[in-house]
């Protein structure tokens, strides 16, 4: 989908100053919030955006002040994960 928005030039070239792209920060404006209504994941916002890597997710994630979402559930699978490694004996305490 395209969408076309229209500004007064002299607005424009204010933004495109402090901005740069346009095209651009509006992308990113509108993928960060999307993340941050947790419409769309953080590997979303990877492909969205055209980030190789998850790492660079969480970099822009941080620089923006948004953290990955992170539940009880997440919390609760690491845990059950760090505990079958240590049985494992390739971690330890």
């Amino acid at each position: 989908m395209q969408i076309t928005i229209e500004l007064p030039d002299e607005l424009a070239h204010h933004l495109e100053a402090k901005w740069g792209n346009l095209e651009q920060k509006l992308l990113e404006l509108l993928v960060l919030q999307a993340y941050i209504d947790v419409l769309i994941s953080s590997g979303k916002v990877r492909e969205l955006l055209g980030m190789a890597t998850r790492l660079e997710v969480d970099a822009f994630l941080k620089e923006k002040g948004v953290y990955l979402h992170y539940d009880e559930a997440d919390f609760e699978q690491d845990l059950l994960t760090m505990q079958k490694l240590e049985k494992e004996g390739k971690i330890k305490r």
